[in-house]
């Protein structure tokens, strides 16, 4: 996008062209507007569709232009936060909710890929936690044994079993999300979009949002080119906010993230590398990610950003760790290298934020916005309509709060990465 093939890489070569848009240019009056048009945004208007709102989709630059068409694609239960900790951070009632909606969020997005008919690579077959070390073991028995409290779909593998299913020897266990899976992330979110327009959503892409104003009991959303008047505004902009609402970027850091994609591998090593096509990643501080796609790629990534010095040394590190983790690839070629940015909050998890009457929005997905934001639109949505009232929200209402040396935190994160990289391509 916007010539850039560091932005979307892989998954614009292979996803099914955007439904055609276009600049909003005049004036138009909806129920909702909805500022974004990534998975939080088109899900919401998606869902509101259904239930005969009218809504207007307004993107500065293009369908999943955000994180949701860069990310690697695992569409995963629950947040980072251990399961038994939701409810001593977020209380009990708020706590056990969420677990509940996030733990069958995967399913919600398959059940979406199903009825719209979503060409998207879907893959139903789990995701693996890889545990490397003593403590990572650890971490995922606790894991483990808290989610199985709870009745989920998980399993704790020994390193054998470990080894056979992500065709590499380097991992003391892993833990096997019988709920989760894999998708193409810029298919499944430019399918949200057809579905929407199908069901009757207006969605304007090259549209920036520059300002709001009150006007009666309605908002006017302005644009360079045009007004949208609504009842609801809903900002799913998540890391990638801009003005009119900065407070929502001031809350978040910034976490840049990578991914390469192999040209496709001989068969026979396909047939060896994650050969029942979960995607997994690491316990590791710095961690990598790993899946296939539907031709035989293999997607690997970690944190970093591939700018500046960072392309040569993130490149360097990729290959070399996939040499090392994949033995049986002799010969690692990239098709593809791009990046983005992970929107991180203090507690790792997601906030819920009315910035002023009828103004709402869902943001911090913590490199897990797949399954959540697709749930939360979703919640979003049923709160306009007046199915889920401000008590029976997952997420408590509260107030974007600054993050304290945000500039100087992102570029520790940024530089770090490389630093780590680039050590380890001299070990």
């Amino acid at each position: 996008m916007l010539n850039d093939e560091r932005s979307h890489g892989l998954w614009e070569k292979t996803a099914p062209p955007a439904p055609a848009t276009q600049k909003l240019r005049g004036d138009i009056s909806v129920d909702v507007a909805v500022i974004g048009a990534g998975f939080t945004g088109l899900s919401a208007a998606l869902h509101l569709a259904e239930t005969g709102t009218t809504v207007a989709v307004l993107d500065a630059v293009e369908i999943g232009y955000g994180g949701s068409g860069r990310n690697v694609g695992l569409v995963n239960a629950g947040m980072w936060v251990m399961p038994n900790d939701l409810p001593e951070v977020l209380g009990q009632v708020h706590g056990e909710r969420l677990l509940e909606l996030l733990g069958n969020a995967p399913q919600s997005v398959f059940n979406l890929v199903d009825k719209h008919k979503i060409a998207c690579e879907l893959e139903r077959n789990g995701t693996l936690h890889c545990a490397v070390g003593k403590s990572g073991v650890k971490q995922l028995e606790q894991r483990a044994a808290q989610w199985q409290a709870r009745g989920a779909a998980v399993r704790l593998l020994g390193a054998e079993e470990t080894a056979q299913k992500v065709g590499s020897k380097a991992y003391a266990a892993s833990l096997l999300d019988n709920r989760a899976g894999t998708i193409q992330p810029l298919a499944y979110v430019r399918g949200l979009a057809t579905a929407a327009i199908g069901a009757g959503v207006a969605v304007y892409t090259g549209t920036p949002v520059t300002s709001t104003t009150r006007s009666g009991d309605r908002w006017i959303v302005n644009t360079p080119n045009g007004t949208v008047s609504a009842e609801w505004v809903v900002v799913a902009t998540n890391a990638y906010t801009t003005s009119p609402w900065p407070e929502l970027r001031a809350e978040i850091l910034h976490l840049p993230y990578f991914n390469f994609a192999t040209t496709p591998l001989p068969e026979e090593v396909r047939n060896t590398v994650l050969p029942e096509r979960q995607g997994g990643w690491d316990t590791k501080d710095i961690l990598s990610s790993f899946r296939m796609d539907q031709r035989g790629r293999l997607v690997f990534g970690s944190v970093g950003a591939l700018r500046g010095t960072g392309m040569a040394v993130h490149k360097a590190w990729a290959a070399r760790s996939i040499r090392k983790l994949f033995p049986q690839i002799k010969d690692v070629t990239f098709e593809a290298g791009w990046y983005g940015q992970i929107g991180m909050t203090n507690d790792n998890l997601p906030r819920f934020h009315t910035l002023a009457p009828k103004i709402i929005s869902f943001s911090g997905y913590n490199g897990r916005g797949i399954a959540p934001g697709t749930v939360f639109g979703r919640v979003l949505a049923e709160h306009i309509v007046g199915k889920l009232s401000d008590a029976d929200l997952p997420l408590p209402v509260t107030k974007p709060k600054e993050e304290g040396l945000r500039t100087l935190r992102e570029g520790y994160y940024e530089v770090g990465a490389q630093l780590a990289h680039f050590v380890g391509n001299r070990v």
